[in-house]
């Protein structure tokens, strides 16, 4: 047996619940990892609630969650392989993304998972797997960013745009972080050549224009991010906040393609796709100093609700993670 975060039902962090639930076991082409921290993501706010409801039409579970244990980062130490995998050995110290690690014991594809970076703690692999890559991602693959261009990150205090705002400056952008006051000296200090406190001054006020805009905030709308934006510059949305009940801030990058038919401006909405070789590449640079996971705080297994409540506030400088 082992102890994990588990609901039965949708609903706010109320409905999670520790308790004593049967350890699994590896299959083949799986690790079994003893976690000894999960991240807390965005993701796992919409699990929870089941909202927008068209999260429960990708195959999470239409009236109650499939999986009924919650979080997908993961870092901790294999105990374990299933048939097939010659990747990983017992003991080796692993991070990456499954469905299920807020527990003490979790398994996980073995594509799905790296070797941790030797020099970061536990709880810094587990703040790294989904926001990490999305943020990588977002930069290099559909922002494409180069030497001298100017970029423009909008949530740059939270979990994926602190990766993208040093991710973008490893790539050699000009970067200009927006974040609430809180977060201000975070984003400064992960190296943003300038930032904007949004309840403070107007993001357009200045006049200026960027090569690339990720939006890893999901709440303006795009005729007023196109204004930010030189003639044939990207946006690049992440994710999506606010909303209706049914796409919830999705809806930004359902549109977007839509709106670069007619435009010189390039509209793109981000689909991370999670795999060992960006996990890889992401260990890579972060072996190489180049980019430092941003945990906020760390919770107990047991105080996992208060976690969610945290993030879900926006109050989380980075990531938060849970310590198991």
């Amino acid at each position: 047996m082992m102890k994990a975060i588990v609901q039965d039902v949708y609903g706010s962090a109320d409905v999670l619940e520790l308790r004593d639930i049967a350890r699994p076991e590896p299959a083949d082409g799986e690790v079994l990892i003893r976690v000894r921290a999960a991240g807390v993501d965005q993701g796992v706010w919409h699990l929870m609630t089941g909202l927008p409801y068209l999260v429960r039409l990708f195959g999470y579970g239409l009236k109650k969650p499939k999986v009924p244990v919650r979080g997908r980062e993961v870092a901790g130490v294999v105990g374990a392989v299933g048939p097939g995998v010659a990747r990983f050995s017992p003991g080796d110290e692993v991070f990456g993304t499954c469905e299920g690690s807020f527990a003490e014991y979790v398994c996980a594809k073995d594509d799905k998972v790296a070797r941790k970076p030797s020099h970061l703690t536990f709880e810094e692999a587990a703040a790294s797997p989904i926001s990490g890559v999305t943020a990588l991602q977002a930069v290099r693959d559909a922002g494409q960013v180069t030497v001298g261009q100017k970029v423009l990150i909008l949530g740059a205090g939270g979990g994926v745009g602190s990766f993208a705002v040093q991710l973008a400056k490893a790539f050699g952008a000009e970067v200009t972080g927006v974040c609430s006051t809180g977060k201000v000296e975070l984003v400064r200090s992960l190296g943003a050549d300038a930032v904007v406190d949004y309840t403070k001054t107007y993001i357009a006020g200045a006049g200026k224009v960027y090569d690339l805009i990720l939006d890893a905030a999901g709440n303006r709308p795009l005729s007023f991010l196109r204004r930010l934006l030189v003639r044939k510059g990207t946006l690049v949305i992440i994710g999506g906040e606010g909303g209706s009940k049914l796409t919830g801030g999705f809806e930004r990058s359902l549109v977007a393609p839509l709106i670069s038919l007619f435009s010189a401006r390039k509209f793109k909405g981000l689909v991370a796709k999670e795999t060992h070789l960006d996990l890889e590449a992401l260990a890579s640079l972060m072996e190489a100093g180049s980019v430092k996971p941003a945990v906020d705080k760390a919770f107990p297994l047991a105080e996992a609700p208060a976690a969610v409540r945290y993030l879900h506030e926006g109050r989380a400088r980075g990531k938060v993670v849970l310590s198991i």
